[in-house]
């Protein structure tokens, strides 16, 4: 799972980001509103924390621009003004949560898990990922069908779950490098067609049925065939 951070407050957002990386979450850190727009277009992550006090465009025109363009990532405003006139603007405006500074880092994660249950309970059943006849377990790092599994390694795995999540889209090379390797990452283009080769080993050796589609010129998509 990929997680945008998007706080002016250098120590507020090195402070969230050393939380969620020891939770295991993949981050990005931007620290004004304009920036936090264009991360969000790139439309690789599963959650923005977003504040609303921010230079360039405030957190509010951030989450009425993104829910005006159709984006629908789950968004959890962060501010230290905790006036309910403020709280019912941003959730009026799209937001999906609202937590106010200061907060405890355990309710945050639990917000963080919250939404994220939300969002995908669709592809969720007891905690693994079920999409077509596989079963993806967050908890092993395992993909699975029917009475055969295989482990996958971290690179492995989340790239799995992004064309799970995504299944019957089209991801682009660059969106899967970003969801993967990350923003600054020097990941190539052959890298990813690296990983799209171990991964449909690892599913050829489960027999699943769904396949991943090579779209010539554009990118990848996860489909089931037969």
């Amino acid at each position: 799972m990929r997680i945008l951070i998007i706080e002016d407050e250098k120590e507020i957002a090195d402070g969230i980001n050393a939380i969620l990386v020891q939770e295991g979450y993949e981050t990005d850190v931007v620290y004004d509103g304009i920036s936090g727009l264009i991360y969000i277009r790139r439309g690789v992550y599963d959650l923005v924390l977003l504040d609303v006090m921010l230079p360039g465009a405030n957190g509010f025109d951030v989450i009425k621009t993104v829910r005006h363009e159709g984006i629908n990532t789950p968004v959890i405003l962060l501010t230290a003004r905790g006036l309910p006139c403020d709280k019912i603007k941003g959730l009026d405006l799209g937001a999906d949560d609202y937590l106010t500074k200061p907060f405890d880092a355990g309710e945050l994660l639990a917000r963080i898990r919250a939404r994220i249950r939300s969002a995908y309970s669709d592809a969720y059943d007891k905690g693994k990922l079920v999409v077509f006849d596989m079963e993806l377990d967050p908890a092993r790092y395992t993909l699975a069908c029917k009475d055969k599994e295989i482990k996958l390694s971290n690179k492995e795995f989340q790239l799995m779950e992004y064309l799970m999540l995504n299944r019957g889209l089209i991801l682009s090379r660059d969106m899967i490098a970003v969801k993967v390797w990350g923003i600054e990452s020097e990941a190539e283009y052959n890298s990813v067609d690296v990983y799209i080769s171990f991964v449909r080993k690892k599913m050829k050796f489960i027999g699943t049925k769904a396949e991943i589609v090579t779209k010539k010129g554009v990118g990848y998509s996860l489909e089931e065939h037969g």
